[in-house]
């Protein structure tokens, strides 16, 4: 069983649009994408083990992401 992360993200409509456009654009790093749909996976409350699975990537990289996204300044 795995815990949940203490690090909740609430999204607004505008920061959620910003995220989806990002998430799909052509021309963004692949960092950068896979970045904004780990935060968009975690605002769905998506646990980190499977958002890391979803999109293979380590777990560790999901948490680091999804921490870094919550303590940003509002």
């Amino acid at each position: 069983m795995t815990r949940r992360s203490p690090y909740v993200i609430t999204l607004s409509p505008a920061d959620r649009a910003v995220l989806e456009e990002r998430s799909r654009a052509y021309t963004a790093s692949f960092a950068a994408v896979v970045r904004s749909k780990i935060v968009l996976l975690a605002a769905d409350g998506e646990a980190n083990v499977r958002i890391a699975a979803r999109l293979d990537v380590h777990v560790g990289v999901v948490s680091m992401w999804r921490k870094r996204f919550h303590e940003l300044p509002p």
